[in-house]
């Protein structure tokens, strides 16, 4: 039996309201968790269980009683005193706004997903607000407010809070274990192969991953790891030119979009007529958000070494680049490097102030190319830059391309994709990609113009992929472990000139037999280094995919520059 407590009531604080102890509070603020906010965890569950059977009824009918009693147990840890009010006040709302994304684009919430959310941009934020948010918030999030407001916590004295704490924790915890001890034996691999469950629970999820990405943020050392302090450069015998490489980082674009990976829609027209372009089209993103894969590819660790607090506290591919005497820059029309571009030269394009190129808050992609040639012309030297694309980001899908560009048709025009059909979303996609095509192509063109000058070549890479409604997903951000191919699967290629060709000693016909062998996001920071003839002990030639299609080089080794 949960402990009562007693306590007089003056006329003056009276409450419509009965008063309640608070572990009946938190009781009734459980159900409402479960049975209002938690649609998308119970679908799930039910999936993973398999469905009635008579042979299991009690572990099926005590699954709802042992979630009831979990939840309750961590409402009942996160309550204490007079914070009791504005803590469950916190949950409700929050829990409605994590029900709503759930609910409407299928996501689930993990450490990353923390990461990605602290990480987004305002203009990205304002593209996940819309009308039926504000409803759904106020329904299920802002009117249970009006009932706890109602609600008069009855207060004894500190001591006997104290003890009824204990017992009440104590009871919940009996009850857990006597819930699950009978049927343990279906309790244990449904918690241990179904991780995607601990996942969509609200609360419990968003409040797990919060306090894990806290605990990773606190115990990470803010003393930058020097690395690759041995990087020096190679200029090969009889180069006349300095060397120009443009590496361009997408966003959102996924292979199974992509026509040069063998999509029927021609979503990359432009691109398929380049005849120096040679094409892998078996790469896997290291992450399925920004904040993960974007750092992820430009350290040496790969995914299995990789964490959210890493990029902060670790040198980078660029850090590498330049301590080797390449003039780095990064150009950013997205929502920033992550950390890894902080001790290079950088342009933030997102509100470039070019009309033409910027439009409803923001800028288009060939904001990118804008000024480029002027910043060329200053280059005296070997040099990199980095073009960090808007890419395909979502929803707002239709905001990412300029008009002229919208050739597939009917699209979906706002962020609420309930409000479109499945047809219209990725109509909207598809031509986010056509125009990183048209981005892509004018890229290689302006290298093309500068091959008298300059080896030139450009690298592309996407960050991660995109959900589209496969599996009633939509967007990105899934734990990989769990994550469908089309948020994994990204497009990748490279574009040479002759003079970088002859520079680097590269093959491309052997490279474009390589186009179906297996690659990650693993391979972009040892492939930079063998592509660009930077020398370190960090290198790892096994990773490198240029090197077995690369005549063996006859280095003459430069000091590095500053």
């Amino acid at each position: 039996m949960l402990p009562t407590y007693a306590s007089p009531v003056s006329p003056r604080r009276f409450s419509r309201l009965a008063p309640l102890p608070l572990p009946l509070l938190n009781l009734a603020v459980a159900l409402w968790l479960l049975t209002v906010l938690n649609a998308p965890f119970w679908s799930a569950l039910w999936q993973a269980v398999g469905g009635w059977e008579a042979s299991r009824a009690l572990f099926l009918v005590s699954l709802p009683l042992f979630v009831l009693l979990w939840v309750w147990l961590l409402l009942e840890c996160l309550t204490w005193g007079r914070g009791a009010k504005p803590i469950l006040a916190a949950i409700l709302v929050v829990s409605a706004a994590a029900s709503y994304y759930m609910n409407t684009y299928a996501i689930v919430f993990d450490r990353s997903m923390i990461a990605n959310i602290l990480q987004t941009d305002a203009a990205e934020t304002l593209e996940l607000l819309s009308t039926k948010l504000l409803g759904w918030l106020l329904a299920l999030g802002v009117a249970p407010l009006w009932f706890l407001a109602r609600v008069r916590i009855l207060r004894p004295s500190l001591p006997r809070q104290l003890l009824g704490k204990a017992m009440t924790l104590g009871i919940l915890i009996s009850g857990i274990v006597v819930v699950v001890a009978p049927s343990l034996q279906s309790y244990a691999p449904l918690l241990r192969n179904h991780r995607e469950l601990r996942l969509k629970l609200v609360p419990t999820n968003y409040l797990a991953a919060a306090h894990s990405y806290a605990k990773a943020r606190i115990s990470s050392s803010d003393r930058l790891e020097l690395v690759a302090l041995d990087a020096k450069r190679t200029t090969p015998p009889g180069a006349s030119k300095p060397a120009l490489t443009i590496l361009v980082i997408g966003e959102t674009a996924r292979a199974a979009s992509f026509a040069l990976d063998g999509y029927a829609r021609p979503t990359t027209p432009q691109l398929g007529a380049e005849a120096d372009l040679v094409n892998f089209r078996q790469v896997r993103s290291c992450g399925t958000s920004t904040a993960v894969s974007l750092p992820c590819m430009f350290l040496d660790v790969g995914q299995a070494g990789f964490s959210d607090t890493l990029a902060a506290r670790r040198e980078s591919l660029l850090d590498a680049l330049q301590r080797a005497g390449y003039a780095v820059l990064w150009r950013d029309n997205n929502s920033g490097c992550k950390g890894i571009c902080d001790r290079v030269q950088r342009e933030d394009l997102t509100r470039g102030g070019v009309p033409a190129l910027c439009a409803s808050g923001e800028c288009y992609d060939e904001i990118l190319l804008h000024g480029l040639q002027e910043k060329l012309d200053s280059f005296e030297r070997d040099a990199v830059i980095v073009l960090h694309m808007k890419g395909s980001h979502g929803p707002a899908y239709h905001l990412r391309y300029p008009p002229e560009f919208e050739f597939f048709k009917p699209v979906c025009r706002t962020s609420q994709f309930d409000r479109c059909e499945r047809d219209a979303i990725v109509n909207a996609y598809d031509n986010t990609l056509r125009y990183t095509d048209h981005v892509l192509a004018q890229t290689i063109d302006l290298l093309r113009r500068n091959s008298g000058r300059f080896d030139t070549s450009l690298l592309y890479v996407s960050d991660h992929g995109e959900s589209l409604g496969e599996s009633g997903l939509y967007l990105h951000g899934m734990p990989y472990s769990i994550a469908p191919p089309e948020q994994t699967h990204v497009p990748m290629f490279l574009w040479l000139s002759r003079g970088a060709q002859a520079r680097a000693g590269i093959h491309t016909a052997c490279l474009r037999a390589k186009r179906d062998e297996p690659l990650s996001h693993d391979n972009l920071y040892h492939s930079m280094l063998g592509l660009l003839g930077v020398h370190t002990r960090l290198y790892r030639p096994g990773l490198d995919l240029f090197r077995s299609c690369r005549d063996a080089p006859k280095p003459t080794m430069e000091a590095s520059a500053g």
